[in-house]
């Protein structure tokens, strides 16, 4: 299924987990996950939060920023990829001159099928 970002009207958030400026977002969601592109201004970030009952994917459209993890820093560039895995946190910041541009995933948590046999 395709999904046309540049269709889907973009939401400003202000603050997110208590990060800094605005996060601009433009999501598809359904019962299993929401897929988004997030963007944020330079000097702004998405605060540090736990993915208590899922994951978050982020994958680098354009900019540069950072990607706090536990107790590391990552860089985060086009065509860089990070994994927050159940039961962790991060916290994305664009500390470069420029919009960051993230491509991101977040699974909902959804109850196993039960196997038959």
């Amino acid at each position: 299924m395709e999904i046309r970002f540049q269709e889907i009207p973009e939401e400003v958030i202000h603050h997110v987990h208590q990060g800094e400026g605005d996060l601009h977002k433009h999501t598809h969601e359904d019962d299993y996950a929401r897929i988004m592109i997030l963007e944020l201004a330079p000097g702004a970030s998405i605060g540090r939060h736990t993915h208590d009952t899922t994951f978050e994917v982020f994958y680098g459209l354009s900019g540069a920023g950072k990607v706090l993890y536990e107790d590391t820093e990552e860089p985060m560039l086009p065509g860089s990829c990070h994994y927050c895995p159940q039961g962790r946190n991060h916290s994305l910041v664009n500390d470069g001159t420029e919009p960051l541009k993230v491509f991101a995933i977040v699974a909902k948590r959804v109850d196993p099928v039960a196997q038959e046999g």
